[in-house]
């Protein structure tokens, strides 16, 4: 497992910055730390499993392929998933989507008229990312560092909007319960909050039955008119973003031990 160290390949400025695009609310250092802990895992991850398909070929730097099939040999890495939209590494790997009238949607449909902020601001995991495949003994060409930048911002802007989300709704236990489905599916949480995971959120809450008993971190947070994301709510916003599996508790335990070192700051 990576040093709480480690958690700071993406610094705690351009965390705090992630969660200002998506949300007025504070972020707490812990959460912080929390949040920076989860995405250096995922990104690990990633590049781990890039480097595996790169070796298969006796090279050391990566490129876009390998990204590809290290997502085929582990749907756990299948996260970021609004980057895919922009990249030309996953052009035609997406699949066709259709809206409620039968209608093809066109990529530059599906991007919008104005690009997210999380796609805007990629560029600035770059250092990050470079770090990281330091770190594994690798490198990587232009076009693979970029669609690493792009996942790592569209998942950490993910997360943050999980985690207001969260904070809002006063715990994860008010959105029923969370069932893995095909990957790659888009699944609503909450009121219509959609959240590109590879995992599919099924709300299942019958009437005649009683409500879900509150876990201790959840109990113990505020009512919706808190105005402050906490750890607790980065760690429920890490279940909703990641699939059950080795992936989501290496990121749960990398998340817990950020929170708890002061020295991760």
């Amino acid at each position: 497992m990576a040093s709480v160290v480690d958690s700071w390949t993406f610094k705690p400025a351009l965390v705090k910055a992630v969660f200002r695009d998506v949300t007025p609310m504070h972020l707490s250092r812990p959460a912080a730390r929390a949040a920076a802990a989860v995405t250096r895992t995922v990104l690990a991850e990633i590049i781990a499993g890039a480097r595996t398909a790169a070796a298969t070929e006796g090279r050391k730097k990566l490129v876009p392929q390998d990204l590809i099939a290290a997502i085929d040999r582990n749907v756990e890495l299948e996260v970021g998933t609004r980057w895919y939209d922009f990249s030309p590494t996953f052009r035609g790997l997406t699949g066709v989507l259709h809206d409620a009238e039968g209608v093809v949607v066109t990529t530059r449909q599906r991007r919008g008229v104005r690009r997210p902020s999380a796609v805007a601001g990629a560029h600035r995991f770059e250092a990050g990312v470079k770090r990281l495949l330091r770190s594994q003994g690798v490198t990587a060409v232009p076009a693979m560092v970029r669609d690493l930048d792009g996942i790592a911002s569209v998942f950490l802007t993910d997360l943050a909007r999980d985690a207001a989300m969260v904070v809002r709704e006063g715990g994860i236990q008010r959105f029923g319960t969370v069932s893995m489905g095909a990957s790659g599916m888009e699944a609503s949480v909450g009121t219509g909050a959609s959240v590109g995971t590879g995992a599919s959120v099924s709300m299942s809450a019958p009437d005649d039955a009683a409500p879900p008993s509150p876990s201790p971190a959840t109990s113990r947070r505020a009512l919706p008119s808190r105005r402050t994301i906490d750890s607790d709510a980065v760690l429920d916003a890490t279940l909703i973003q990641l699939m059950g599996g080795d992936l989501r508790q290496r990121a749960l335990t990398a998340a817990r031990a950020a929170t708890r070192s002061p020295a991760a700051g």
